[in-house]
C-alpha cells in the first residue's frame, strides 16, 4: 500500500522496489518507463489523469515512468487497457518478469534454467524448489532482520517462479534429500505444513524427481556440514556450493565438484530410498 502524495488516499501499490545494485535490471526499468510515458502523452493524459484512470496515485505513475518502480503486471493489463495500446503495454510484462526477482535469485534462476540435472540436500528447511507459496511466505517471515511487506512479496514471487523449473519439458532431473528434521518443524503452524507434506507428496510422483529423507537417528552423517546444491549442465559442466567449504561460494573447479559429487553421493547412499522416504512422510503427515 502506499499514500498518495496529493490528496492522502491510500491506494494499493503499483510497482515492487528497485534493487539499487542491479544495473541490468534498472536499465530494462528506464526502458519500460520511457515506453508508458510516450503512449501516456501520445494519448494526451496527464500523470495525475492516467493515475485515476488505473486507479493509482500520480506520485506512483511518475515513479513507474522513472524506472524507479517495477510494474506489476496487473498493473501493465490496466494501463494497455486505458492507453488503447492493442497490447504493446500489456506486452512489457516479458521485459519486467525477470527484473522482479532479486538479482541475486535471478542469477540463480538462470543456471536452474540451463540446468539438466539437480544434486540438492538441505538440512535446515525445505527447499525452495519443493515449497508451496504459503509454506514459503510462512518461512520468509521468520527471517531476521524482518523483511518489509515490499521484500517478502519480491522473495515469495522470485520462489515461486523458479519453481516452474519443475515442470519444464524437456525435464531435468531432480534428486532431493531433505533431513528430518526440516520436515517436522510447523512453519506457519500445523496445517500449513501438513499442505507442505501432501505436495511433497505429489511431487514425488513425478518420473523425473526423486525426494530422499535423511533419518536424524543417523549419526554416520557426512552431511552435518550444511547444505549441498549441484547444477549439472548439457555440456558436461557444471556448478555446486555449500555451506561448508568453499566460502559457501558457486564452484565450477572440477577437483571442488568432485568432493561435492562425493560427499552427495554418500549422504544419499545414507539416507532412505524414495519408496521408504514416501512411506515416510505419509507417516509425518499422519502424525501432524
Amino acid at each position: 500500500m502506499s499514500v498518495d502524495e496529493a490528496d492522502g488516499v491510500v491506494v494499493e501499490d503499483a510497482g515492487w522496489e528497485v534493487d539499487p545494485g542491479d544495473e541490468p535490471g534498472k536499465a530494462v526499468l528506464a526502458t519500460v518507463g520511457r515506453q508508458l510515458k510516450s503512449w501516456r502523452e501520445r494519448k494526451g493524459l496527464r500523470a495525475a489523469e492516467f493515475g485515476e484512470l488505473t486507479g493509482y496515485g500520480e506520485d506512483m505513475i511518475r515513479k513507474l515512468e522513472r524506472g524507479d518502480r517495477i510494474p506489476r503486471p496487473e498493473f501493465l493489463d490496466k494501463a494497455d487497457e486505458v492507453l488503447g495500446a492493442d497490447g504493446v503495454v500489456a506486452d512489457l510484462k516479458q521485459d519486467t518478469t525477470q527484473v522482479r526477482y532479486p538479482k541475486p535469485i535471478r542469477d540463480l534462476a538462470n543456471l536452474e534454467g540451463k540446468a539438466v540435472e539437480f544434486c540438492l540436500y538441505s538440512n535446515a528447511n525445505i527447499h525452495g524448489l519443493l515449497q508451496t507459496d504459503e509454506f514459503s511466505r510462512a518461512l520468509l517471515r521468520t527471517w531476521r532482520p524482518a523483511y518489509s511487506p515490499a521484500e517478502l512479496e519480491r522473495y515469495a514471487t522470485a520462489r515461486e517462479g523458479r519453481r516452474t523449473v519443475l515442470r519444464k519439458s524437456p525435464a531435468p532431473e531432480f534428486s532431493f534429500i531433505q533431513e528430518e528434521v526440516s520436515l517436522r518443524r510447523p512453519i506457519g503452524g500445523r496445517m500449513v505444513l501438513r499442505r507442505q507434506l501432501e505436495h511433497l507428496l505429489e511431487v514425488g510422483e513425478l518420473p523425473h524427481v526423486e525426494i530422499q529423507v535423511m533419518p536424524t537417528a543417523y549419526a554416520d552423517h557426512p552431511g552435518t556440514a550444511g547444505l549441498i546444491e549441484i547444477l549439472k549442465f548439457r555440456d558436461g559442466k557444471a556448478v555446486g556450493r555449500t555451506d561448508g567449504d568453499f566460502g559457501g561460494r558457486p564452484v565450477s573447479d572440477p577437483k571442488r565438484l568432485r568432493i561435492l559429487d562425493l560427499r552427495y553421493g554418500i549422504i544419499r547412499s545414507k539416507a532412505l530410498t524414495p519408496a521408504e522416504s514416501r512411506d515416510f512422510i505419509e507417516q509425518l503427515l499422519g502424525e501432524t
